[in-house]
């Protein structure tokens, strides 16, 4: 597998969510067709792994969190930039997310990390939200999709 195998999964889900609010009835739907138990998800979970693992995911590091931007927001990803994080029981930095955000939470080791308290799957925060991502009882990776690349680090 490999960055481009990664970005042709990410045009595949993209298609499917763009141009629909972010809300809660998009994180029904994400966990219902794409939840953990699916295929997609344990697809792009594995890539995600070995992305880490093969050093074009997550390739910076900073205050204990390995991050990095995939995928800047373009056409074929219906404008959504991709990044991915690598947290173990830790708080990110304060941010906002203009257009919202979409979360998928990859739990690692043992399953039971939890990103702001969800397991394993989607998070969907609407247009304007903000939050310190947390990442709790374990290791995760959390796969970001930002509406054309916005976000703001908030000052601490």
């Amino acid at each position: 597998m490999s960055k481009q195998t990664f970005h042709q999964n990410l045009v595949a889900l993209t298609v499917q969510i763009a141009g629909r609010p972010l809300d809660a009835a998009l994180d029904r739907w994400l966990n219902a067709a794409h939840g953990a138990g699916s295929q997609s998800y344990q697809q792009l979970k594995a890539l995600c792994v070995e992305g880490v693992r093969d050093g074009w995911l997550c390739e910076r590091e900073g205050g204990g969190i390995r991050y990095g931007r995939v995928f800047k927001a373009e056409d074929a990803l219906h404008r959504f930039s991709v990044d991915v994080v690598d947290m173990q029981d830790i708080a990110g930095p304060h941010h906002v997310h203009p257009e919202g955000e979409i979360d998928l939470i990859m739990p690692l080791d043992d399953g039971a990390a939890t990103f702001d308290g969800r397991p394993a799957g989607w998070c969907v925060y609407p247009p304007g939200s903000a939050h310190r991502p947390t990442v709790a009882s374990g290791r995760a990776l959390v796969l970001y999709l930002l509406p054309e690349g916005q976000i703001q680090f908030t000052k601490p």
